[in-house]
C-alpha cells in the first residue's frame, strides 16, 4: 500500500503567528496531532504537533502568548505520496516522529501519521493471521 492511500488529503495548514491555543484548538477540532505551518514571508514548511504544544506547556510556557512559529519544526523529512507505508514508517522510526507532511510537486498534499499507518496495516494482519489459521 503507497502513502496516497493511507495519508489524509485534507491538510490543517496554519501561519507562524497562530498562537499555540489557537493551533491546539484547530487541531482538536479537525482531530489531528498535526498542523502544516505555511509562512508566506518565508520559503519553506514547517510543522506543528501536539508533541511540540506539550513541551511548550511543560516548559512553563502560556499557549496564548507563543506562536506557531516559534515551536514549529522546519528540518522535515517529506513523503511522496508514491512512497510504500514501509518506507514512510522507516523514515518516521529513524526520525523519531510520528507524522510525516506528504509533497507532491513541492506542494504538500496530505499528511501521513503513525495512526494512519497502523489502520491500513491493522486489516491486512487480521486478514493474514485468518488465512493461516489462527
Amino acid at each position: 500500500m503507497l502513502v496516497r492511500d493511507a495519508m489524509s488529503s485534507v491538510v490543517l495548514t496554519i501561519g507562524p503567528t497562530h498562537t499555540l491555543r489557537q493551533a491546539a484548538r484547530l487541531m482538536s477540532a479537525r482531530r489531528v496531532g498535526a498542523a502544516v505551518v505555511l509562512d508566506p514571508d518565508h520559503c519553506g514548511i514547517g510543522i506543528l504537533t501536539e508533541r511540540d504544544i506539550l513541551n511548550s506547556l511543560g516548559a512553563g510556557e502560556s499557549p496564548d502568548s507563543e506562536t506557531a512559529g516559534t515551536h514549529t519544526t522546519t528540518s522535515v523529512v517529506f513523503a511522496s505520496p508514491a512512497w510504500t507505508l514501509e518506507e514512510a514508517a522507516a523514515a518516521m522510526s529513524s526520525g523519531g516522529f510520528r507524522h510525516l507532511i506528504v509533497l507532491d510537486a513541492h506542494e504538500p498534499v496530505g499528511v501521513v501519521s503513525v495512526r494512519d499507518i497502523i489502520r491500513c496495516w491493522a486489516p491486512a494482519r487480521r486478514e493474514a493471521a485468518v488465512l493461516a489459521g489462527a
